[in-house]
């Protein structure tokens, strides 16, 4: 895969869940529905992006051991996150009405772990391996600091709650895309 299409199209399909998020709520709840199966679709086709992205970054970084530990977080979230997407795609597919939605996440969320590997702290990861491994290109001057910074406040507007998703995602394609074709690792940038 192009790796520019992949930094461009992830942050790019984070700002589209989000669009889709906000037409889902204009009834005032949401799910189930075409918005909201459309919409999670696009942010797990963002997630799956994002392994291409932070295997880039990693390489970038000079693949060495704290690189390949951040990516390794990363990813590890990225996952976490792509397990709840699918849960929210399954129980939306699966469910009535926004009350049937809400018993069956109930039940998924009450299985022992699941809440905080897949809600609470497993996604996180993958902020922070992002936010870890841009802090360390910009240090190495292998992105510029405008870069990362970009990404670092898409990580705390993020915090702000899933309403902030529209600037989360601008963010994020600001730091991200479009990301440079070419780079020399750190490690090797003065061999």
């Amino acid at each position: 895969m192009n790796k520019t299409i992949a930094f461009t199209t992830a942050p790019l399909l984070v700002t589209v869940y989000a669009g889709f998020r906000v037409l889902d709520g204009l009834d005032g709840e949401r799910g189930p529905g075409p918005a909201w199966t459309s919409g999670h679709l696009a942010f797990l086709a963002s997630l799956i992006l994002f392994v291409p992205v932070f295997l880039e970054l990693r390489r970038l970084a000079g693949r060495g051991l704290f690189a390949t530990a951040t990516t390794v977080v990363g990813l590890v979230g990225a996952v976490c996150s792509m397990v709840q997407i699918s849960v929210d795609i399954v129980v939306g597919a699966l469910a009535a009405d926004h009350e049937a939605m809400r018993t069956m996440f109930a039940a998924v969320q009450s299985v022992p772990g699941v809440n905080p590997l897949v809600y609470a702290v497993g996604p996180v990861l993958l902020y922070l391996g992002l936010v870890v491994l841009f802090c360390q290109l910009a240090l190495a001057r292998a992105v510029p600091v405008w870069r990362a910074a970009a990404v670092v406040l898409a990580v705390l507007v993020s915090l702000l709650g899933l309403d902030a998703l529209p600037a989360v995602g601008l963010l994020l394609c600001a730091g991200l895309a479009p990301f440079p074709r070419r780079g020399t690792p750190p490690a090797t940038a003065h061999s």
